[in-house]
């Protein structure tokens, strides 16, 4: 497991999503099952803010040999504290 802060983007050149982390293809999620997630972007991304919101939708990215890059967001890892 990658220690990053909940809510955080990564763009890795692999075809899987490692565990704590979600696609960011725009798809919905339960606010109840990742709350913590959920209190940092909140509906920002769409979704009804009341039993889904939804995740970013990111543009696809190809390195210089034409390979795709996939973006992730961390669903599971450090809470970051606000100050």
């Amino acid at each position: 497991m990658i220690d990053a802060f909940i809510g955080s983007l990564l763009l890795v050149p692999y075809n899987f999503i490692p565990q704590g982390w979600a696609e960011c293809n725009g798809q919905s999620l339960q606010i109840a099952r990742y709350q913590e997630l959920f209190s940092i972007i909140g509906n920002m991304y769409g979704g009804d803010g009341i039993n889904v919101f939804n995740l970013p939708s990111m543009p696809e990215v190809k390195d210089a040999n034409g390979n795709t890059l996939n973006w992730m967001i961390c669903y599971n890892g450090i809470y970051p504290q606000r100050s």
